[in-house]
């Protein structure tokens, strides 16, 4: 029984837990994008790099907050800086879909030409990033680290495995619950959401209606960007910044966007949990966890592993290949891209 626990133990510590959080991160980002795409139209290529300005922003307030000696305790004191990055960020969006986009829009551009746009968006974020806080890794994290260490884990339970539960990983699920929940209530009962999914189904019969079509697209990018950014900190307090990997975020975010469905809300969160699951699955060396599994005597050859973690974001692209190829509309059924 021991064995099964301890393995067990292994598998949560190293695939269950990891991927959960890695899902939420995943799930608030593809949310940011369905939104884009299901009301504004067009795929928003400068979404992962939205994410790294946002958190960019937040860990230089994070940073001058710790310069004058502000702290919260166990809890990161980035959790004071998100509202100022979400502010900054859509400050940002904004002024981009009005020197940007909003010039296609009145001229009834095709989905493409505000597409390429999105490209010139994120390369201008990508340098600003950059040469601001350069290409290095940064870490902002502060406080209490663990909710519980292995160690603890292993002394409460006696067992020879353990679990490590980060605070920021309580921090992420916590937050992608709360956030989701508010969002599809915002969304499902108040006015302004109704007018969103009103445009967002039918956008002629919307403006007949007497919908503000600005209104809808001002909500939209506010709601977009705000995304980004909780999600670009979370994931940023949970595995280090770095603005090259939030680039290579943009290839899990969209196959869970178009796992789902794009355009659907409820898809971009179970697509993120399925690509995040997919890549963790495929990725994790499960000789240790068979060792307890099998026979005494029986000792697995190599690390049992499918794939080596650098070939991580392979798996999302080859979920999104076979998604476009044999189910367009994603499993719920969004717009077909």
């Amino acid at each position: 029984m021991d064995d099964i626990l301890n393995a067990l133990a292994l598998f949560t510590n190293f695939v269950l837990l990891p991927a959960a959080v890695y899902g939420s991160q995943l799930a608030l980002g593809a949310l940011g994008v369905t939104l884009v795409y299901g009301i504004l139209r067009f795929s928003n290529f400068a979404h992962g790099d939205t994410m790294a300005f946002g958190t960019m922003i937040a860990i230089l307030f994070t940073w001058w907050l710790q310069a004058q000696g502000v702290s919260l305790g166990f809890l990161p004191t980035a959790l004071l800086a998100i509202p100022v990055a979400v502010l900054v960020t859509v400050g940002f969006a904004l002024l981009s879909d009005r020197w940007v986009y909003r010039y296609h829009r009145v001229k009834k551009a095709p989905a493409v030409v505000f597409l390429i746009c999105s490209v010139g968006v994120m390369f201008l974020l990508n340098g600003i990033v950059r040469f601001v806080i350069g290409p290095g890794e940064q870490h902002f994290v502060d406080g209490e680290r663990f909710i519980f260490t292995v160690a603890q884990f292993r002394e409460f339970t006696g067992l020879e495995r353990g679990i490590a539960f980060r605070t920021s990983q309580a921090l992420t699920l916590v937050s992608a619950l709360v956030i989701v929940v508010a969002l599809f209530w915002f969304l499902e009962r108040s006015r302004t959401g109704k007018s969103m999914r009103a445009y967002s189904d039918n956008e002629n019969l919307a403006l007949l209606s007497g919908i503000n079509p600005e209104r809808v697209v001002l909500i939209t990018w506010v709601l977009a960007a705000a995304l980004a950014t909780v999600a670009g900190v979370l994931y940023g307090l949970d595995k280090g910044f770095r603005p090259f990997t939030y680039f290579q975020l943009l290839l899990p975010i969209f196959a869970a966007a178009i796992v789902g469905g794009l355009g659907s809300p409820l898809g971009a969160i179970a697509g993120g949990f399925i690509v995040a699951f997919s890549e963790v699955l495929v990725t994790y060396a499960y000789r240790q966890v068979l060792d307890y599994l099998g026979p005494e005597a029986w000792e697995p050859v190599g690390l049992m592993q499918l794939l080596s973690t650098d070939y991580k974001f392979a798996v999302s692209f080859v979920i999104l290949v076979l998604v476009l190829l044999i189910r367009p509309t994603g499993l719920f059924g969004g717009k077909s891209v």
